[in-house]
């Protein structure tokens, strides 16, 4: 896509994240599901550390390596962590109510349709496999640990905007983390802080978009 040397009036493309965007992501209920005991699944969370423990997956940590370290410090934990990569599927709910259609609507229309997400590029590939029908909506779709760097780093987005050869100004990117949206207005983009898919067909009508 050929860059334009003049500001946009308004956004040419529209540049989504996937967890809790496009898909829900719902860890708790998974691990509740493992450990039904409020104080067993909170023990196992502050043990590990796995909040801390997970970023370092979507930052390109190899799940092999980081799962074998992780359960010789807490063999006790060993089943709890290999499920965590073997069942990682299972953490991710149905598509958000309403935003499929809206993709389906700026494709129809012709929107350059993009993705930025923080997501382990081990846990990425059976999900995109798996949602693939849906993603071939997407021109190109920039993954945290394939590439080792994660939103909101300001490089993410650099490295995001070169590869879908777009200037900070044509893109609107759609998060529902307020801290990466300010990472993406930080390096010039226009952002949109998801809440609901009315909320976000109502800015994308404003920016001309739908």
């Amino acid at each position: 896509m050929a860059r334009d040397s003049a500001p946009a009036d308004r956004p040419t493309a529209v540049v989504f994240d996937v967890g809790n965007v496009l898909y829900g992501w719902d860890p708790e209920s998974f691990l509740a599901r493992q450990l039904p005991e409020d104080e067993a699944r909170l023990r196992f969370i502050e043990d590990v550390g796995l909040w801390e423990w997970h970023d370092s997956l979507d930052g390109g940590r190899d799940f092999s390596e980081a799962a074998a370290e992780l359960s010789g410090k807490f063999p006790e934990y060993a089943h709890l962590i290999s499920a965590w990569g073997e069942r990682f599927g299972e953490t991710i709910s149905d598509p958000v109510e309403g935003v499929h259609a809206i993709v389906e609507e700026l494709d129809t229309s012709g929107v350059p349709l993009f993705a930025i997400t923080n997501f382990s590029a081990d846990f990425w590939a059976p999900f995109h496999a798996k949602e693939a029908g849906f993603f071939r909506r997407f021109r190109d779709i920039v993954v945290s640990g394939a590439e080792k760097v994660m939103k909101p780093d300001p490089a993410i987005y650099f490295l995001a905007l070169d590869r879908f050869g777009l200037r900070p100004d044509q893109a609107l990117f759609v998060d529902d983390r307020l801290i990466n949206v300010d990472g993406a207005i930080a390096v010039g983009m226009r952002a949109h802080l998801f809440t609901s898919a009315d909320d976000l067909r109502r800015r994308l009508e404003h920016e001309g978009l739908l």
